[in-house]
């Protein structure tokens, strides 16, 4: 007889140490949970993270407890049950987006995807400097998932749209 499985989604906030993700790892591996991805990274001395594991379902209130334990070190963790995904044929799309850097960027780049029916599946945001004049260029990379056809060529006019100076790939 298998056994069943609950698939959790767990965001992981705490001030970044040595051992941090061991520690999780740790605890993840001790209730028989399957570590399946994750997204972490380090910013202003803030460890953040986004995981995602199998756990047996009789090890996820053992999990959940263990987890709740490192709040006394400091670590937020909050656990959520993945919702059981809707049939939707959708499409993955790789965006690539430099521009001037601007206040509001971001809401304006989130709010055209949206605008075409399109879902930010995952997005990295951040400023480099311009090759000439070192002036600070905004440069956001990601997935957009987008449903039926046509979409992509939606997706790039409305971000094209937002400014001139937006340059603007999509795979």
């Amino acid at each position: 007889m298998a056994h069943m499985k609950q698939t959790l989604i767990m965001t992981i906030l705490g001030a970044d140490r040595s051992g941090l993700v061991r520690s999780i790892a740790s605890i993840v591996a001790a209730h028989q949970a399957n570590w399946l991805e994750s997204r972490m990274a380090r910013m202003a001395g803030q460890f953040a993270g986004i995981l995602r594991v199998d756990c047996p379902t009789e090890h996820v209130e053992g999990l959940s407890e263990a987890l709740r334990q490192l709040s006394g070190e400091g670590i937020q963790i909050l656990l959520t049950q993945e919702p059981v995904p809707q049939a939707e044929d959708r499409q993955i799309w790789h965006i690539d987006v430099v521009g001037n850097d601007r206040a509001g960027i971001v809401h304006e780049l989130t709010q055209a995807i949206a605008h075409c029916g399109g879902n930010v599946e995952e997005l990295i945001t951040g400023l480099e400097s311009a090759a000439m004049s070192g002036h600070p260029l905004f440069r956001a990379t990601g997935k957009v998932s987008l449903s039926g056809h046509g979409g992509e060529v939606a997706l790039r006019e409305s971000i094209e749209n937002l400014s001139d100076d937006l340059s603007v790939e999509i795979h």
